[in-house]
């Protein structure tokens, strides 16, 4: 891999069984992209023939993207780089990459992991659960 080689495609892989990871990937879907961007559920298959030299369990503990030259970007360096391919986003992906933007695009990542892990804490078609696809947000700890 040449580090230097320009990004022309990115892969996602996200938790398919996560309400959030779910919804942002059909968000992502939805955006315009500079890059294009692959989704494929993390652990899968096809994820696993894609990238065999990839460590799975871990991918479907945190977000990972490959770039089409074998870059890997986890956790908050993914969802920079997401940010970064999208039309709309990519200014604010070269901020948040910055120093004075890097904290405020960890805390993201670490509320959405907060949030992502109470989510699959709960039953599924319990009180606020994920039945017939809805889910709704976890209750706030004080």
């Amino acid at each position: 891999m040449d580090p230097n080689s320009p990004v022309r495609r990115l892969t996602v892989l996200y938790d398919a069984d996560c309400p959030l990871c779910v919804h942002l990937r059909h968000w992502l879907l939805g955006q315009a992209q500079l890059v294009p961007l692959d989704l494929v559920p993390a652990g899968s298959a096809e994820a696993r023939q894609r990238f065999p030299e990839l460590d799975h369990t871990d991918t479907l503990r945190e977000i990972t993207v490959v770039g089409d030259g074998g870059q890997v970007y986890r956790a908050t360096d993914a969802w920079i780089v997401c940010l970064w391919a999208l039309v709309a986003h990519r200014p604010r992906a070269h901020w948040l990459a910055t120093p004075a933007g890097r904290p405020f695009a960890r805390a993201t990542v670490l509320a959405a992991a907060k949030w992502r892990e109470a989510l699959k804490a709960r039953p599924a078609d319990g009180p606020g659960g994920c039945a017939e696809g809805r889910c709704e947000a976890p209750p706030v700890a004080d």
